[in-house]
């Protein structure tokens, strides 16, 4: 669960770069998205693979 979390509070923490590249269009926002996103993927993939292993041992 606690990745989980994880993967909740770096989305919080990406709403303002979010809004400052889609509506302000500051660039330097979205390479923070854009590296946000990829570790949103990487924690996801974590998760996706801890599900996987508990399932298979249960």
């Amino acid at each position: 669960m606690n990745r989980f979390e994880e993967l909740k509070n770096l989305v919080q923490a990406l709403e303002s770069d979010f809004e400052k590249f889609y509506d302000k269009g500051n660039n330097a926002a979205g390479t923070r998205v854009r590296k946000g996103m990829q570790e949103l993927k990487n924690i996801a993939q974590d998760i996706r693979v801890q599900v996987q292993d508990i399932k298979n041992k249960g």
